[in-house]
């Protein structure tokens, strides 16, 4: 017979009045307020909150950083507890990734991967990683995407902008364990390694092929879009038999018509991607691919597009780092130029306006001023099929919609980048939207 195993909740310790007096004595004695450290009251609120929030987290996974932000708590540096929780998340999404299979996540993405790129990644691409692969659902992608920005800006891990109180803390430290450390994968998701194993095997029947549409179709956009990248690289792969090639196919016709912008746009950076490395049979079964999904008439414009969407990926990424204010001139005055020389295609106005339009509107708290001439002059430009695009945006989950939503100064940004456009540029469908923006 098995035994239930019988967890003992935590009970933390009373934090000791000598506690506080010890912080009150030593912050006098170094000749600093007290103020520079959570009050009393925020310090006894968090500690009251912390067993319930702990207990909700598996004991294996619990680690000694956790430890360390209990002992942060009970002083009062709420900027260093919060570092210590997010890099506990940090850790745990990383083995997640591990779990998944390292292997298996270069024949997602198509690109190189090992544990040493893992351990490399940045926080905002160990997060965007985690969604494509599904274990992180949309709505936990962009919980801890915003808490990576309360980290980088409230912690101890940068120079800080001010301090948390218990409240946040309580809701930063449930993100955490929500999202990263009590989290197991999407239960609508699709296993990526069974599905994959399931292509390159034997020819699909009826019945299966419509088992794995039916569970595409469920996913989330970001596993779905993934997974048909993968069909292409599969398809493309030289190893593959034929019986593979054709359960690509299947797959990917019963989709293709609904496509997104965005896949359609990895698929044509790929191609262009084995142009560039004159990998000729690659190139040969890519199009094969297109022709097969009735999208042939996709790749005219291959090479204008990748330099466009190359462009605008570099900026987004560097908009996204820490030191951004300082790094997004040279990658926003590269856009600029090739802007200014090529037609932006329908496949890549997505990528341009999204990474122009959340540059420009910015984070909570600013944006880089050096850049702002070059986003500008892109706005100015924007057609009325680009300027329809800024609402797609903001009708999505996207940084851009959640950023506008949740801070006052990123809807006046949004307002006055809207007042640069020209409204004879407002198509109609839209003019109503923009109207109550621009109020």
């Amino acid at each position: 017979m098995n035994s239930l195993i019988t967890i003992t909740p935590i009970q933390l310790p009373s934090v000791a009045s000598s506690s506080a007096n010890f912080v009150d004595q030593l912050t006098k004695a170094l000749g600093f307020p007290r103020e520079i450290l959570a009050s009393d009251s925020d310090i006894a609120k968090s500690w009251t909150q912390l067993p319930e929030l702990l207990n909700s987290i598996p004991p294996e996974r619990r680690d000694p950083l956790l430890a360390r932000m209990c002992i942060a708590v009970s002083v009062g540096l709420l900027d260093s507890a919060i570092n210590y929780a997010w890099n506990s998340a940090m850790i745990e999404l990383r083995r997640k990734v591990r779990e998944f299979g390292v292997a298996v996540v270069s024949e997602i993405t198509d690109d190189p991967f090992s544990e040493k790129i893992l351990s490399e990644l940045q926080d905002s691409e160990l997060l965007r990683l985690c969604l494509t692969l599904n274990l992180l659902t949309e709505d936990g992608y962009f919980k801890l995407d915003q808490s990576r920005d309360v980290r980088n800006n409230f912690s101890a891990a940068h120079p800080t902008i001010g301090q948390l109180n218990s409240y946040e803390f309580a809701a930063f430290l449930s993100r955490c364990i929500e999202h990263a450390l009590n989290n197991s994968a999407n239960p609508k998701g699709v296993d990526a390694k069974t599905f994959i194993s399931a292509v390159r095997g034997s020819r699909f029947n009826e019945a299966v092929l419509q088992h794995w549409i039916v569970a595409l179709s469920a996913t989330h956009e970001a596993q779905r879009e993934s997974l048909m990248l993968t069909l292409h690289g599969i398809y493309c792969d030289s190893t593959i038999g034929e019986e593979g090639r054709l359960n690509a196919v299947a797959v990917g016709k019963a989709f293709g018509p609904a496509f997104t912008a965005k896949t359609k746009s990895e698929l044509i950076e790929r191609h262009f991607g084995y142009i560039s490395k004159n990998d000729n049979g690659r190139i040969s079964a890519s199009r094969g691919f297109f022709k097969s999904l009735g999208m042939l008439d996709l790749l005219g414009d291959s090479e204008k597009h990748s330099m466009i969407v190359n462009a605008a990926k570099k900026l987004v990424t560097v908009h996204q780092a820490f030191n951004n204010f300082y790094n997004e001139p040279p990658f926003a005055q590269r856009l600029l130029e090739i802007t200014s020389q090529l037609t932006v295609p329908a496949t890549a106005r997505e990528e341009y306006v999204n990474s122009v339009v959340m540059c420009l509107v910015g984070s909570p708290y600013g944006k880089s001023d050096a850049a702002v001439p070059a986003y500008t002059s892109m706005v100015k430009r924007f057609t009325p099929a680009v300027v329809e695009v800024i609402f797609q945006l903001l009708k999505k989950p996207t940084t851009i919609s959640t950023r506008v939503v949740a801070y006052s100064r990123c809807r006046k940004a949004l307002k006055d980048l809207l007042m640069q456009i020209d409204p004879a540029s407002v198509p109609t469908v839209v003019k109503s939207e923009y109207e109550k923006f621009i109020k």
